[in-house]
């Protein structure tokens, strides 16, 4: 019998334990999971953790990614790099493929797609039958974050209502669900920012190299920094700059800001990380500013 001295185990020792413990109810209380699995530090987090959970057996799940076709080419080659090393099965659905299908319809062909992954998320659900989605998101992001459970139910239409949420006492969690719900289940709901970093050096994880100091052009739109691609050029009267930067959180790149920075190792993003004033969301994305595409409307429609 494996004795375990309580007292030595450190803050994040209990939080890997819980969501191993997490993924593990997941496996044992659902039929058909997957994993979301991006490239970005969150989820690169969470595939780690899954390692640990199953391994060296099979994943009992697949991986997807809901790819807006507009992601950072480094992400994108991690990504599949990773499943690749693992050798686990990767499945992606495209919002172009949404777009040229006519589930999803913009407005102009700018506007940024993220908030429309949420139709090619859902048709996704659909077409595999997956009764369980597991994201890396955490309470700390974002004030609607913070009112998800760990296993955050979601009707037949996907969507999540605030509300209507089951109780999760002393880490006792209910995934039953009828054919056409599901549920989105977040191992890593208590970490935070600190803590993923704090984890990703103690583990040694690798991970995309834009997380690190880089120097990169962009444009200042009042507190925000733009980053300066063929898909979001310059605007007129712009003054474009090449600025030492990195990215706190990685996603669609019309709508995710890098922050100045020089750090180029864990050490001293754990140092800025420490000091910073903004969380990750309010500080880099573009897309949580106004009402319309606020993250907690989006969650309603099918959002992560």
């Amino acid at each position: 019998m494996i004795k375990i001295n309580y007292s030595t185990l450190t803050h994040l020792d209990w939080l890997e334990a819980e969501a191993i413990h997490i993924l593990r109810e997941v496996a044992g209380q659902t039929s058909h999971p997957a994993l979301l699995f991006s490239g970005g530090k969150d989820s690169i987090v969470l595939l780690h953790l899954a390692t640990k959970a199953f391994r060296p057996a099979k994943f009992p799940f697949p991986l997807l990614h809901i790819d807006t076709g507009h992601n950072f080419p480094e992400v994108i080659a991690f990504r599949d790099y990773r499943a690749q090393q693992l050798g686990e099965r990767l499945i992606v659905r495209s919002v172009e493929d949404s777009i040229k299908s006519g589930r999803v319809v913009l407005r102009d062909a700018n506007e940024s797609r993220n908030k429309y992954q949420s139709v090619t998320l859902l048709d996704a659900i659909a077409e595999f039958g997956f009764d369980a989605c597991i994201g890396g998101a955490r309470r700390d992001e974002e004030k609607a974050r913070a009112k998800e459970r760990v296993f955050s139910f979601r009707d037949e239409w996907g969507q999540w209502d605030p509300k209507n949420q089951r109780p999760e006492l002393w880490n006792l969690y209910n995934a039953r669900v009828a054919k056409g719900e599901n549920m989105r289940v977040f191992p890593i709901s208590n970490w935070t920012e600190l803590d993923v970093w704090q984890y990703i050096a103690r583990e040694g994880l690798e991970v995309p190299s834009i997380y690190y100091a880089h120097t990169r052009p962009v444009v200042r739109r009042g507190d925000i920094l733009a980053p300066i691609t063929a898909l979001t050029p310059a605007r007129e009267g712009e003054t474009v700059e090449q600025v030492s930067v990195r990215f706190r959180t990685v996603g669609d790149i019309t709508c995710t800001a890098p922050v100045e920075s020089s750090a180029k190792n864990n050490d001293e993003i754990l140092a800025e990380t420490v000091s910073a004033t903004l969380t990750e969301r309010g500080a880099t994305r573009m897309d949580d500013q106004t009402s319309e595409a606020s993250m907690e409307q989006r969650k309603k429609e099918g959002y992560f």
